[in-house]
């Protein structure tokens, strides 16, 4: 480690002044191209079998994507097959381009253009190896012999795709490395394969500039593609496209800023599978323009299911953190995070869903994308007040007051906290029940009844049992739960004030029941809440009152 400034060199970057990309916004999507089926599936330890290649297809189309790379042809009798099997049982949408990748070598062209035969659209992708790396280290190859490499490969495509004219032929080129390629001579390697294939404004030339290795930082990619697109000759006539990966975790923002600097498509991968570090995540792009309201002409509203057919397919996992699509992404253990959530929600609520997304800490409105809200908060001994309040109110249904959030979080934190582990909601719901929701030791309520003793009076007399002894109490007050405090009162078993009652209905329909809170002060100045539950509300309230004259006890 600190011999680094003598092994490793600093990135060396284009010259550009008066970068434009800075000041640009990404406002439309871009043409989107999957390479899961090549470049995903190459780096893949058990590549997917045709029936597994199949199903990924098939989804691929179903999201949306009008160009799809399927395999490399002239590299096995396998892929070939699948290519021929695509076409032959006509599983290709007529508005989708399948697109295939070859080495600029004469036999692998052939055999690469007989695979297509019939497709009703394709693109033949073909690339030469541009940086000096690949072409002095791997292929022992002069500048001058890979250009000339690249132009006689773009002659024989053109040469043998204009002999089939029933197929809608489009071409790809991509000088590999882009990204440690000299600039300069990428540049003239791209304008001589433009030229070969006859590049216009109406017969387009698609030029993939690979970051196939993240050697720098996205702002000089960026700067990279901007010097690109501006000094190519007769821009009009070509496709920019990016092809980044994720060395330096950074493959989003490299493609992010990429589309900024002038670039018109995008190529990558499902959850960003692919060699070492991983291919771009399109799932990641496309889902972050959507949260800024752009459509991204890809449909990802059943994201789970997608997920499950890629892992299933691919052997590969989503993890847990992974943005949009992993397990925990939409889920808040902070108990700041919390109460902010569930205030966001509340409101969201109060405004009407058709109202903009502002909840805080969610980019995205987890239902856009098949997730549901049952995990947004979950509960360990980390978590505060809100979460607790939240997972209460939405899975329960229990309102509870804001000032007894700070009771009940803390009870439900002591008990997680002695567990050492998270809480699900079933535990957090039967806690609180336990410890606050008709409670019953050592007073416990038997029956009530009350009668008006003029306007604003009523007297109560309950049938009720104390420490295991029952009998007979009475009490006077301007209404059921007033009469109730003094009757207790007046057997001394407890002294308090009452402070506040909230009562709610807590479901709908037949079974429906009331919930209640009573919030009791101590003459010491200790404050405690209970709660209670019954179909009738005025006894919900009651029970409340109890529940916190024994909590208070």
């Amino acid at each position: 480690m600190q011999n680094s400034g003598s092994k490793y060199r600093p990135f060396q970057t284009v010259r550009l002044e008066k970068r434009q990309w800075p000041d640009a916004s990404i406002t439309h999507a871009p043409r989107w191209c999957s390479v899961d089926l090549r470049d995903g599936n190459q780096a893949l330890a058990i590549p997917m079998n045709v029936s597994e290649k199949l199903e990924m297809f098939k989804m691929l189309c179903d999201i949306g994507f009008k160009e799809i790379e399927i395999g490399f042809p002239s590299a096995s009798d396998t892929e070939f097959a699948f290519t021929r099997e695509l076409i032959e049982k006509k599983l290709i949408p007529n508005d989708v381009s399948v697109q295939v990748l070859v080495q600029a070598r004469e036999h692998l062209i052939r055999r690469t253009i007989d695979s297509l035969k019939g497709a009703h659209r394709a693109i033949v992708h073909l690339y030469t190896p541009t940086n000096p790396a690949q072409r002095e280290i791997v292929f022992g190859l002069s500048k001058e012999k890979v250009l000339e490499m690249a132009v006689a490969g773009t002659q024989l495509v053109r040469q043998l795709t204009d002999a089939l004219p029933e197929t809608q032929w489009q071409f790809e080129f991509s000088p590999e490395t882009f990204v440690l390629t000299e600039a300069e001579y990428a540049l003239e390697v791209c304008e001589a394969v433009s030229k070969a294939w006859g590049a216009t404004a109406e017969r387009k030339i698609i030029l993939n500039l690979p970051l196939t290795i993240e050697a720098g930082t996205p702002n000089t990619h960026a700067d990279q593609i901007e010097w690109f697109c501006t000094h190519l000759k007769n821009r009009a006539s070509a496709v920019v496209s990016l092809h980044t990966h994720n060395d330096r975790g950074t493959g989003v923002a490299a493609t992010e800023l990429g589309l900024m600097a002038g670039a018109d498509r995008v190529e990558g991968t499902l959850f960003g599978n692919g060699e070492r570090t991983g291919n771009l995540d399109i799932v990641t792009v496309g889902l972050n323009m959507f949260s800024h309201g752009i459509n991204p002409q890809l449909n990802f509203s059943n994201l789970p299911q997608i997920r499950e057919i890629y892992e299933r397919c691919t052997r590969m996992s989503v993890h847990e953190r992974h943005p949009y699509a992993g397990d925990l992404v939409f889920t808040a253990f902070s108990g700041s995070h919390q109460d902010a959530i569930k205030k966001g929600m509340d409101r969201r609520n109060k405004d009407g869903q058709h109202s903009a997304w502002q909840v805080p800490y969610l980019t995205i409105d987890p239902m856009d994308i098949g997730r549901s809200y049952e995990a947004i908060i979950r509960i360990n001994s980390q978590s505060g007040k809100g979460g607790v309040a939240y997972i209460l109110d939405r899975e329960f249904g229990f309102d509870l007051p804001k000032l007894m959030h700070p009771e009940v979080g803390n009870n439900i934190g002591q008990y997680a906290d002695s567990l050492s582990r998270e809480l699900t909601p079933k535990e957090i719901h039967d806690k609180f029940r336990l410890a606050f929701v008709n409670v019953s030791t050592p007073l416990e309520l038997i029956d009530f009844n009350t009668q008006s003793t003029s306007k604003e009076s009523v007297k109560c007399t309950a049938e009720v049992k104390y420490r295991g002894e029952k009998m007979r109490i009475e009490g006077q007050g301007n209404g059921p739960i007033s009469a109730l405090v003094h009757a207790i009162a007046n057997k001394g078993w407890a002294k308090f004030t009452l402070r506040d009652y909230r009562s709610h209905a807590l479901s709908s329909g037949e079974e429906s029941s009331a919930a209640a809170y009573v919030s009791l002060q101590s003459d010491s100045g200790k404050t405690v809440w209970g709660g209670g539950v019954d179909p009738n509300i005025e006894i919900a309230g009651l029970k409340a009152l109890v529940s916190a004259v024994n909590r208070l006890s």
